[in-house]
């Protein structure tokens, strides 16, 4: 039996993935807003998550799946995939290989593969489905598809974009000034991630036009997008959503563009109006 397991900043419900064969779940990350905490499982409620975060005067903060949390969905089948948020944003890659040693302890017949996405929501999904593609078309032995995966993670890209500040005020990561600033200003701030999956800040841009336009641009000067499929993952932002994806396939010889709502973790990350694009 296969299994598929991701944390859940894939933004992925286990709803949403369909197969006979393959087992998927996500081990769901944490979010803490003052004295609420949050589970960021298929019944969180987003809007909820974002209003305790914009109403509460605290730094909010996110803890990662247990070990103990990824050696029992590791149990559950003889060759395991696991996808995890980059392991420079969050403690859940370095979980995830302890889940697996904790896993092997028990079961040494088990295959079990780690891989860090170095991004998190559009980029993961990619990942998952290609997964799902290489185990469903039985092509290699596991560890050929492993080696596949990590090829395609490296070739895939990550673009997103704030609209509110407020979250990384609160953490003392933008100074309040600069934050009020930019947001009376409607300068949205862009952003990548590295091959390393760090953030990397490649520009600002003023209004949602000229942001679109950037984030287009800096799709096409970050890799051949002919084929490509893309996914824009939005909080709260399905208008912003649906212009960029316009923007996307008139600009880029892509081969889809597909829109979903981001989930707790990427919704801690994105903020407010915020989008990310996995490509």
């Amino acid at each position: 039996m296969w299994s598929i397991v991701s944390d859940s900043s894939c933004d992925l419900r286990n709803s949403d993935f369909k197969s006979d064969t393959i087992h998927f779940e996500t081990a769901p990350l944490r979010i803490r807003v003052g004295e609420q905490e949050f589970i960021d499982n298929d019944e969180l409620k987003t809007a909820e998550l974002i209003k305790a975060m914009r109403d509460s005067k605290a730094a909010s903060s996110t803890s990662c799946p247990s070990p103990a949390a990824y050696a029992r969905a590791f149990a559950k089948a003889d060759q395991t995939i696991c996808f995890t948020i980059s392991g420079n944003l969050s403690g859940s890659y370095n979980a995830a290989l302890q889940g697996r040693e904790l896993a092997l302890e028990s079961h040494p017949d088990k295959q079990i593969c780690v891989i860090d996405s170095k991004s998190t929501a559009g980029a993961m999904v990619l990942l998952i489905r290609k997964a799902k593609a290489l185990i469903e078309a039985g092509v290699g032995q596991f560890n050929e598809i492993c080696d596949e995966l990590r090829t395609y993670q490296a070739s895939l890209r990550t673009c997103f974009t704030l609209e509110s500040y407020d979250n990384l005020i609160k953490n003392g990561r933008m100074r309040p000034l600069v934050g009020t600033l930019l947001h009376t200003l409607g300068i949205h701030v862009i952003a990548v991630g590295t091959s390393e999956g760090k953030i990397q800040v490649i520009g600002k841009a003023r209004g949602e036009d000229k942001t679109r336009k950037f984030i287009v641009n800096s799709m096409a000067g970050s890799k051949d997008c002919t084929g490509a499929k893309v996914l824009i993952h939005h909080c709260e932002n399905l208008t912003g959503a649906v212009k960029l994806k316009e923007l996307i396939l008139k600009e880029l010889p892509v081969k889809s563009v597909e829109i979903a709502a981001c989930r707790g973790l990427t919704s801690f990350y994105a903020m407010e109006k915020g989008l990310i694009v996995g490509y």
